[in-house]
């Protein structure tokens, strides 16, 4: 496989990595199958958080004895320096290891000051002097916040949405990075689910040759697609720029991202599905969506108490209560006309 340097850092890493977050989703045995193929098809980045449930215990389960072949980088959302130095701890206990090489603050409200000695990103400096991890990182879905962090020169690396779907100005952060000698380590390359052709996606991230996509995998199907576009990269042509168009264009303005940052509601309504739900029944298969089980799920809408948690946590700034009230409109009509 083909390797990049991931910044200043100086590891060299496969352009290919793989995001550890969906593994949380399928049992003990098929995460260690699908983390150990990977590995033996020669992956050697892998990114997981203390916020994923048993990803990094999975991950420490398939992968310890080769530990030394691969680079492992984790999350943590403590705010603090002792909340820091208690995840880091846990993590490296879950991972089966004594160190981490990229330990990244998970998407921070607020840049920690570095000048206060009880941060997180204090925390951060410990570990690293105390050999719990080799390099620090900062994962964000805030464009701002994102700029003034590789702007800062505190983070060595920066986790961030990339996708077709991208902005501009989100894109620019590719070059800004690389200017600051920054790592760029791409999440959401299928934005989040929206994007249901892998070809297009990988081709248009592998332009940029400093960038490491973390793909999704939960299934062996989906490994082995993305294995055999890094075997034989997809070159953009005029048939994949056709698509890219034709789905920004569908796309464009505000959707859902399914972060999870709205996460949970006291209504218990399935947000990062139910806010971008008008695109879901137009690009993927709708039978999914229009069983018992998911209509009453969709209708748990109606019980929005309006508690301003998903607003005010969303890193787009999306009115979500708003937007989930006319999805559930769409969803009912496309319901009513299938079904019926």
């Amino acid at each position: 496989m083909e390797l990049t340097r991931l910044g200043r850092t100086g590891l060299m890493v496969t352009r290919t990595g793989f995001g550890a977050l969906p593994v949380q989703r399928v049992d003990m045995n098929e995460a260690v199958l699908i983390l150990r193929g990977a590995y033996n098809a020669g992956i050697t980045f892998f990114d997981t958080a203390r916020g994923y449930t048993d990803s990094e215990e999975k991950l420490g389960r398939a992968l310890s004895d080769v530990r030394d072949n691969i680079v492992i980088a984790t999350k943590t959302g403590a705010t603090t320096r002792a909340g820091l130095l208690e995840d880091l701890e846990t993590s490296l206990r879950r991972l089966r290891t004594d160190y981490v090489d990229i330990a990244q603050l998970h998407n921070p409200a607020a840049l920690p000051d570095p000048q206060d000695g009880e941060s997180s990103y204090a925390g951060l400096m410990e570990a690293k002097a105390k050999g719990m991890v080799r390099f620090v990182g900062i994962s964000q879905h805030s464009q701002a916040r994102a700029y003034a962090a590789v702007d800062s020169g505190l983070y060595d690396t920066l986790q961030y949405p990339l996708s077709y779907l991208s902005s501009d100005e989100d894109l620019a952060l590719i070059d800004r990075c690389r200017a600051q000698n920054m790592g760029v380590i791409a999440m959401k390359p299928l934005a989040g689910g929206l994007l249901t052709n892998a070809r297009p996606a990988f081709a248009f991230l592998r332009q940029f040759t400093n960038v490491v996509p973390i793909w999704g995998i939960q299934r062996i199907s989906e490994l082995e697609e993305i294995l055999a576009y890094d075997a034989d990269p997809p070159e953009m042509d005029h048939e994949m720029q056709a698509t890219i168009e034709r789905d920004r264009g569908d796309l464009a303005g505000d959707f859902c991202r399914a972060c999870g940052y709205c996460l949970p509601c006291p209504a218990d309504i399935p947000i990062t599905w139910a806010a971008r739900m008008s695109v879901a029944l137009r690009r993927m298969p709708y039978q999914q969506f229009i069983t018992r089980e998911f209509h009453e799920a969709m209708h748990r809408i109606e019980n929005c108490i309006d508690c301003g948690h998903c607003r005010d946590n969303c890193p787009y700034h999306l009115d979500t209560p708003s937007l989930l009230k006319r999805m559930l409109a769409e969803y009912e009509a496309f319901y009513q006309e299938h079904v019926s």
